[in-house]
This record gives structure tokens, sequence and C-alpha cells, in this order.
């Protein structure tokens, strides 16, 4: 995977179109994108613009009717499915708005079970990661629950520390604050902000034009292309809403 400040994500003339039975729809239109390491994007635009769309082809959950998909370098389109499974489960962390979580497993289960799934880490050492990052999301506490006896904040916490399970380079998100609270989706955006200081790189779709305004570049997307592509300077009040989150969770530390 590239270092920060390096290209990382690149779609390249990107097109796909779904066959439905009144004809042909293009859902992307020879899209061109290019993300760089520690870059924090957002992907904003009304329904059925093409943003998850534009997700999909990214993870590699679904393939483009013509272009390229590169991801550190990876071209995803010549990767065969099981492939491709692999190599998403130890290069990207992926989260949905509708959390994923799996009803029978407990909170550390779910987080283990990507390690499982492509030989990630001894086995001795993976319940020890999973409470690390159950500790990082703040649900230490929780680590023994089912996702059914948990809020829905606290299960979208436990669905991005699942996807940091392999410890990824990108976050890929999907409406992660969709089907939350305003409260709770400030602070799953400031967990965010925080892994992108680590140094994550975090591609999300959101409907929140508050939340996409605390980012640092922002993709409109409108009729399956990108119409516009800037830099985000953060207002002076959405600066001092961070600082002050972070002061708050400095003084409850």
């Amino acid at each position: 995977m590239a270092r920060n400040g390096s290209l990382l994500i690149e779609l390249r003339n990107v097109t796909k179109i779904y066959k439905t039975a009144a004809g042909e729809f293009p859902a992307l239109k020879s899209v061109e994108l290019m993300v760089k390491g520690g870059e924090f994007v957002a992907v904003i635009g009304k329904s059925g613009s093409g943003k998850s769309t534009m997700i999909n082809m990214m993870t590699g959950i679904d393939k483009p009717t013509r272009g390229e998909v590169a991801i550190g370098g990876t071209v995803l389109n010549d990767m065969k499915e099981g492939q491709l499974a692999q190599w998403r489960g130890r290069n990207l962390g992926v989260i949905f708005q509708f959390f994923q979580l799996l009803p029978t497993l407990t909170a550390i289960e779910n987080i283990m079970l990507p390690m499982d799934f492509v030989n990630m880490y001894d086995k001795r050492e993976r319940p020890e990661r999973a409470m690390y990052l159950l500790e990082l999301v703040g649900l230490a506490d929780e680590a023994h629950k089912v996702p059914s006896t948990l809020s829905g904040g606290q299960q979208q916490r436990v669905a991005i520390a699942r996807a940091l399970a392999n410890d990824p380079h990108v976050l890929m998100a999907d409406e992660p604050t969709g089907n939350l609270d305003s409260k709770t989706a400030n602070q799953i955006f400031h967990l965010f902000e925080e892994l992108v200081d680590r140094g994550k790189t975090i591609v999300m779709v959101t409907h929140d034009n508050d939340l996409a305004g605390r980012v640092t570049r922002a993709i409109t997307m409108a009729d399956g292309e990108i119409v516009e592509d800037h830099a985000v300077t953060k207002s002076a009040e959405a600066q001092m809403t961070s600082s002050n989150d972070k002061v708050r969770e400095a003084g409850h530390a």
C-alpha cells in the first residue's frame, strides 16, 4: 500500500451499466478519480447519483463494465472472486449503514472473524487484538454481548472495530451514520477523524452535508458522474466543534 501523500486509489474511466427491464442503465459514466493516502474523502449526492456504486467498485464488491480500479497499485478487475475476497480481507475495511454484524456472535467474536477468514495474526493474539480495538472504540465493557443487546451507535462502533481488525490502510464507509441519531453520528464521525489522524485513508458516502464539511475533500456526484471535487476548508464553527469534542473526551479519559 502507498504511504500517506502518495497515490492510493485510482479509478480510470470507470463505467458501470446495469441491465434492467427498461433497458440499460448507466450507474457510472467514465468516472476518473484519484485519492492519496491519508485523505478523508466524503462522497455526496442525491439518491441514485452513483455514490454507492462507486464505493462498490473501490471495494471490489462489484466490477466495472469498462475501465479500471486500482488500490495501492493492485488492479481489482484482474482478480477472481476468491482472490479478491482474500485481498479485501487483508487490505480494506468496509463499513455499512446497517452494521452487518453476525447476530449469533458476540462483539469480540465479530471482530475476530476477519482475522480468522484471512488467517491474520496468531490465533492466541486475536482475542487480545480484538479487545484492543474494542477499547479504541470505547466498548471494552461490551465485548461479550451479542449485537441485539447493543444500541445502534454501539453496533456501528463494533462494525468499525471489525473493519480495523486486520489493520487496513483504507476504510470504505457507505452511509455509516445514516441509521443513527445526530449525537451518535457525531461521535462516529469523530472516531473517523481520529483514525485519519492515525494515518488511515477514509472514503465515506454520506447524505449529511454538515459532516461532509468536516472532511479534507468532498466529491459531489450526479447522474453517475463526478460534478464537483474540491478540498474542504473547515469553517470556524466546525473546527470549534471538533476541538470541543476532543476537550470533552479528554476530560472523561
